[in-house]
């Protein structure tokens, strides 16, 4: 099967569209209450270190990708064993983007069944999968001006809605409030970037890996930021932390009648575009790690079956709202932060130690 490459600016888009997916919606960093802002840059500050691993493992092992450099380091059994772990991962998470984005239509269409609204949605995701990364990448460029631009004018037309004191006093709870809220916003939506691992041996410049990561992670988090301020400051902390959707909460102060209809379908077409691209990269991640498991040369013939397994498993993930709100907010941090840091770290020091041993052995430098 050919290989597929993407441009430095469309893997930059993925990453924004990537991280802002649900966010947009639903309340992060809600521990930090006032001061969630703090939370998120500090969110973002600590998420810079670990994609300079996550670059850095995909530069010491060039033309390769994920499932390939863990063999490499680990041998054929264990890397396999540590690349199955990352398949469920990338898989669960394509679900749990489905199922969120079936609560949130759920409020648009409350008589619909949850397995129908997931079905437009999962269609064009299996389309863009089979497409393959390229068209995806092309996809991401095209919406991601547009996105901001959207976002941006929510903001502006809420500006006479905002509340200055609803962000005071600033650090009024301490610290810890804002150090859990960072955890929490890092776990989501910032540490999930991970996936990227496993998509971006397929950057037309693999040496800028780096700055497609950083300047991803930059844009994407400034976003986030702008979104969740303009959130407080329309509705407050208190309902920002109770409400299952805030984002839509504020969306609808933006206007009466059927201003608000129009602004409430921008915003869902906002969802709808970055749960796209979200479920499509997780699980092209994920199909592509299964593909390698079983040497299989071209992953698209398996594309529609793993996707109705990501549908059953978006459909029993939870039994209601409050259940997947739960979970995701208490249980996802710590699910998913060895996933995110711990293996990668262990994955990066692992392969440094076998350069390492690969350099006494030569009696030479290994060039970085």
């Amino acid at each position: 099967m050919k290989k597929e490459f993407i441009s430095i600016r469309q893997g930059i888009a993925l990453l924004v569209l990537f991280i802002i997916d649900g966010t947009v919606m639903l309340p992060t960093a809600a521990e930090a209450g006032k001061d969630l802002w703090m939370s998120i840059v500090i969110s973002i500050i600590f998420t810079i270190p670990m994609i300079f691993i996550y670059s850095k493992l995909l530069l010491m092992y060039p033309h390769k990708d994920f499932f390939d450099i863990l063999e490499i380091i680990f041998g054929k059994y264990i890397g396999k064993v540590i690349g199955i772990l990352y398949i469920w991962f990338s898989f669960h998470l394509s679900a749990l983007v489905l199922r969120d984005f079936g609560e949130v239509f759920n409020i648009l269409l409350p008589e619909t069944p949850m397995v129908i609204i997931f079905i437009p949605l999962l269609t064009v995701c299996v389309w863009g999968i089979k497409e393959g990364i390229e068209v995806l990448g092309r996809v991401a460029k095209f919406f991601m001006p547009l996105i901001i631009f959207f976002i941006l004018f929510f903001v502006i037309v809420l500006i006479h809605k905002m509340n200055i004191n609803n962000i005071r006093p600033v650090l009024m709870n301490g610290i810890k409030p804002v150090m859990k809220g960072a955890f929490s916003a890092f776990s989501f939506p910032f540490g999930e970037i991970i996936i990227f691992i496993m998509i971006f041996s397929s950057l037309q410049k693999e040496e800028k890996t780096y700055k497609v990561y950083l300047l991803g992670l930059i844009i994407g988090g400034v976003l986030i930021l702008i979104i969740k301020l303009t959130n407080v400051l329309v509705i407050g902390i208190n309902k920002y932390s109770f409400q299952y959707f805030p984002g839509i909460a504020a969306v609808r102060r933006a206007g009466v009648g059927k201003a608000i209809k129009s602004i409430e379908m921008l915003s869902f077409i906002i969802i709808f575009t970055g749960g796209f691209i979200k479920i499509s990269i997780s699980m092209l991640a994920s199909i592509k790690g299964i593909a390698k498991l079983f040497d299989i040369t071209d992953y698209r013939f398996i594309v529609v079956p793993m996707s109705l397994m990501m549908l059953n498993l978006a459909y029993i993930i939870s039994d209601n709202i409050m259940d997947f709100v739960n979970w995701s907010a208490e249980i996802w941090p710590y699910y998913a932060f060895p996933f995110q840091v711990i293996i990668p770290i262990l994955i990066f020091i692992t392969a440094k130690i076998r350069r390492m041993d690969k350099l006494k052995k030569l009696g030479g430098k290994v060039i970085e």
